[in-house]
């Protein structure tokens, strides 16, 4: 007889004869012994490829209470030799024929430890695969549970959560096709998981309008929660060509579809503070639950008005004001992160909320509320610093869009803000610009307009027409700026005639000229003597330096530039001084208009 053959046998005699031993004692006297002994002759039958042996031994009646104290010490062993067998294997087959009838056979509360304990220790690739293997034996023994079935439920879905979450989120159309650790799969079969726990909570709910249970209901938001977190919240959400069931939309629909039918949907879109968990001891703990929550709220957000999952199901009666302070909190949330998945469902949901709007229709008692001020710098810290030329764009665009909205003193008061706060010229110069179509509009409309001319104008110029360091200020970092302001300088001098003087800018012209225009003629002599020096130094020395390494560093705007050969320094010098010409031409064309002006009023009046 060869000798893996009479391995086998005795590893069979072996649970044959531990069986036949426990048969005769009751349930009381099993032993540890009894348990190890069974465990070890199990996972050799295993092992050695005779699942098909064992699982004879698993569905005969006589064994039923051995099975029930005993069977769950298998689960680890059977779930390694599954993974080990090819799919078409009849070894395989077996294996998961003993895991089913383990579900049906064992003691609920031992075997649903050793399933989650399963699941606990897997990692890397086979999480994916271990989760969707125990799921259906998972949920028939939490099915049976008639303790603690609430924890236990929210208990396992936590578990599968946190084991599912180090998984990268697949992003592009390739990865979601591939799905190449199956988490796609894998997310759409723990909402199937949760179903009859959903129902019986809604079964709950319908007998009863008072329904106090509230256990189960509050796992299942728990779940609902991290799933928007995770995956949904850096998922790809848009219809791709080609897929035609996507697998995470599919996902959000049944994420958004349990929160309905648990009655939750509207009061987590639209009541503030909810889905916060209960006070933490710990205030680490609270700030990271906090932190969680408002992330799962803002990607809901997004789901529900940008992607419209289960919008039918709200009532169309709030404006498009209050749907906009509404998601404030959760835009703010969003764009304040940097990963481009999650700052983009910001965007979109900014735009989204504002495209509802009317121009105009935004009362300034809006800016009250701090979010309306911090969203607006959060755009401008994208405009200026996202790395991504897309991001970057669409948020300047619907910074005009926000500032669209707003009534007219609300334009005037986020122009001030922005002024004060963005720290950038060309978000300041941008604003200028704005300022300046709403000064043409103020000129040119019938109806009075307070904020864009007279004294709020006034004090408005005083921040617009002036420099920061007066005549020591970096005119090349600040050339957008002085460029938009001496253009809206100009509109305003020949705009507004000093007889009108409607905008008030006669009135304070001596101001002007001497916070702005001689700070600047003076500022612009220094810049362009400085620099016309260098080029002459530069040629000079490039002139001695053919022998030697040409190589050398500029300072321009106070960065130093990375390592340039001569000719291209003298090329950013040349530069330089033609932004300078260019301010000067317009400088000179201003002092020009002004002096035309003032020359003409004082001689009609002499």
């Amino acid at each position: 007889m060869p000798e893996e053959h009479s391995q086998t046998i005795m590893a069979i005699d072996e649970l044959q004869a531990i069986i036949q031993r426990c048969q005769i004692l009751e349930e009381a006297d099993f032993k540890g012994e009894d348990f190890n002994l069974f465990q070890v002759a199990g996972q050799k039958c295993l092992e050695d490829g005779y699942a098909a042996q064992l699982l004879e031994v698993i569905q005969n009646e006589k064994n039923k209470v051995i099975i029930k104290n005993m069977g769950w010490n298998l689960i680890s062993p059977l779930v390694r030799c599954i993974f080990m067998y090819k799919q078409e294997d009849d070894k395989r087959e077996s294996c998961l024929r003993i895991l089913d009838q383990l579900a049906q056979l064992c003691n609920p509360k031992e075997l649903f430890l050793g399933l989650l304990e399963q699941i606990e220790q897997t990692s890397g690739e086979q999480v994916c695969q271990t989760v969707m293997l125990l799921l259906q034996p998972l949920q028939t023994v939490l099915l049976k549970l008639q303790n603690k079935k609430a924890y236990s439920v929210g208990l396992s879905l936590a578990m599968i959560m946190n084991q599912l979450t180090p998984l990268p989120v697949p992003y592009t159309k390739q990865q979601i096709q591939e799905d190449k650790l199956g988490l796609c799969q894998c997310c759409n079969a723990v909402v199937d998981f949760a179903k009859p726990f959903v129902n019986e909570v809604v079964k709950n709910m319908e007998k009863s309008s008072e329904y106090n249970d509230m256990e189960l209901k509050e796992e299942l938001i728990k779940f609902c929660m991290k799933s928007l977190k995770y995956p949904l919240l850096t998922a790809q959400l848009e219809q791709l060509e080609g897929i035609e069931e996507h697998p995470f939309r599919h996902f959000a629909t049944e994420i958004i579809n349990i929160l309905w039918n648990i009655r939750e949907l509207i009061p987590l879109v639209f009541v503030p503070n909810k889905g916060k968990s209960p006070p933490w001891e710990n205030p680490e703990f609270a700030d990271i639950e906090r932190k969680n929550s408002t992330d799962s709220l803002a990607c809901l957000s997004y789901l529900v008005f940008v992607q419209h999952f289960g919008v039918e199901c709200f009532p169309m009666v709030f404006s498009p004001s209050y749907l906009l302070l509404c998601n404030m909190t959760h835009i703010e949330v969003l764009l304040k992160r940097t990963e481009e998945s999650v700052l983009s469902k910001g965007l979109d949901l900014f735009e989204s909320c504002l495209l509802r709007m009317e121009d105009n229709s935004l009362l300034h008692p809006y800016l009250e509320f701090r979010v309306f001020i911090n969203v607006p710098q959060d755009l401008v810290k994208i405009m200026t610093l996202c790395p991504m030329e897309n991001m970057r764009k669409k948020s300047l665009n619907i910074l005009q869009l926000f500032i669209d909205k707003f009534d007219t003193e609300g334009k005037y008061t986020l122009f001030r803000c922005l002024l004060k706060t963005s720290n950038h010229a060309g978000v300041e110069g941008y604003i200028i610009k704005n300022i300046k179509d709403q000064i043409h509009i103020a000129l040119t409309k019938e109806y009075d307009n307070v904020w864009f001319t007279g004294h709020h104008l006034i004090s408005l110029l005083d921040l617009v027409l002036s420099l920061p360091e007066g005549a020591e200020t970096d005119l090349l970092q600040n050339s957008d700026r002085i460029m938009a302001s001496l253009n809206l300088l100009r509109y305003l001098v020949i705009k507004d005639c000093e007889s009108d003087n409607q905008t008030g800018v006669w009135t304070t012209l001596g101001k002007i000229k001497q916070n702005f225009l001689k700070p600047l003629r003076v500022g612009l002599n220094m810049s362009k003597a400085h620099y016309e020096a260098e080029i002459k130094n530069k040629k000079e020395n490039r002139k001695e330096a053919h022998s030697s390494n040409p190589v050398c560093s500029v300072t321009v705007s106070g960065e130093k530039m990375p390592a340039m050969t001569t000719g291209m320094q003298l090329q950013v010098l040349h530069s330089a001084l033609f932004t300078f010409d260019l301010i000067e031409s317009v400088l000179a064309r201003v002092e020009e208009l002004i002096e035309g002006k003032t020359k003409a009023v004082m001689e009609e009046n002499s």
